[in-house]
């Protein structure tokens, strides 16, 4: 049985269906998540990179 059979038979079985519709569901809020705290802390981290590499710099 290939991919798209079982694929197919897991949605039209129901509980099977509604379980890999809610990890996806999981997955993408995990996703969404961590793509919004890389871009609120994202120019925080930088500064505290460059603050490290100015520091080494001067040594």
């Amino acid at each position: 049985m290939n991919l798209r059979q079982r694929l197919r038979t897991a949605l039209l079985a129901g509980e099977s269906g509604q379980s890999m519709v809610e990890y996806a569901l999981v997955t993408a809020l995990i996703a969404v998540v961590a793509i919004v705290a890389v871009e609120t802390l994202g120019d925080g981290i930088v500064g505290v990179f460059e603050n490290i590499a100015d520091a080494i710099s001067d040594i």
